[in-house]
Order: structure tokens, then C-alpha cells, then sequence
């Protein structure tokens, strides 16, 4: 599972209906939620990247450095900027899909951008990890971006698609220079 949901009794027994959770990846701080009922329930490992791990004392974390392999298929990098150890999840089949937290999020045409507010921890560094994901992925291997928020701007849709096309498409110099915050 990916970020906490809203905890209450029908979450956690839809959840128990589907098997459990075995893994919990936090994205950002702001999806920590309820992080400690959920292992309590559970017993699932909680990954999170190191510099937000010490936001949840006296809990069992597997906490990760720039990236960790989860399986053959799932790996967890380090986008800092949105907080200091925000991540997104990738997962490499169907052709690559990106479970972007708040690291990048839809605009208005759907197309996926940076996400800045006045509590964005440091932009310089988002959007330096926005290029570090280009590097990283091609267009056969990011098809979707799944972000974690502002989805009503995707009417109706549940992803970005042609997600690499679309990201390498973003002027990140004119991103910096933004002064814009959401």
C-alpha cells in the first residue's frame, strides 16, 4: 500500500477482506496518517526514505537511503523537494508506472508538474529530482504517472498517460523561476 488512507473500521476491514497490507510505503510526510494503527493491525513493514523515519518513534521502519528494490518489480526512489524524504514508487510492468505522492501532480491540461507550496521543503532540489527521473526512465519504460493528489484534474481518469513524453516536455529551468505556489 502506498501512503495511509482515511482509518476508520470499513478501511480496515475492506482492507483485511483484501488479504491485509503486507508493506506500507510513506511517499511524504503528509501521507503518514495513521501509519501506527495500520501496523498495529497488520504487522506490515512500513518503508520510509531516512529523513523521515524519525517522525515515527517507536515504530519498526525499514528506512532507505536514494532508492530500494521491492521485489523484482517495485522500487521506492528519493524525490525530496515536496519534504525532505519524499519518494515516489515505480513499478515496471505495463510499461512503467510511476506512484508520484505529491512529487508531481496534474495541471490543469492534465499534464504532470512539480508540486510547489509554502511548505514546499526545497524546490531547487524537487525539481532537480524531476530531471534525476528523466534520466532514469524513457518512454518505454514510464507509460503512467499516478499522482497522490489534485486528481479531479484528470476528469476522471486514474493516471497520466504517455507520462515520459509528457514530463520531458516540462521547462524545468522556467519550473525554478516560478514563483507561483498552489
Amino acid at each position: 500500500m502506498i501512503d495511509c488512507p482515511a482509518w476508520d473500521e470499513n478501511t480496515r476491514s475492506f482492507l483485511a477482506a483484501q488479504g491485509g497490507v503486507s508493506r506500507l510505503v510513506i511517499t511524504h510526510r503528509g501521507g503518514m496518517g495513521k501509519v501506527r494503527e495500520i501496523q498495529e493491525a497488520f504487522g506490515c513493514e512500513v518503508i520510509v526514505q531516512e529523513q523521515e523515519a524519525y517522525l515515527l518513534p517507536n515504530l519498526t521502519v525499514t528506512a532507505f537511503q536514494e532508492s530500494l528494490l521491492i521485489g523484482s518489480e517495485v522500487q521506492v526512489i528519493w524525490t525530496s523537494g515536496h519534504s525532505p524524504g519524499s519518494a515516489c514508487v515505480y513499478y515496471s510492468a505495463c510499461g512503467g508506472i510511476l506512484f508520484s505522492g505529491r512529487h508531481l501532480i496534474p495541471n490543469t491540461q492534465g499534464d504532470p508538474v512539480p508540486l510547489r507550496t509554502a511548505k514546499t521543503f526545497h524546490w531547487k532540489r524537487q525539481i532537480r529530482h524531476v530531471q534525476t527521473l528523466l534520466e532514469k526512465f524513457n518512454p518505454e519504460t514510464l507509460r503512467f504517472i499516478c499522482p497522490g493528489s489534485s486528481l479531479g484534474l484528470l476528469r476522471g481518469k486514474f493516471s497520466i498517460d504517455d507520462a515520459y513524453s509528457k514530463l520531458a516536455q516540462l521547462d524545468l529551468e522556467a519550473c525554478l523561476k516560478a514563483e507561483i505556489l498552489l
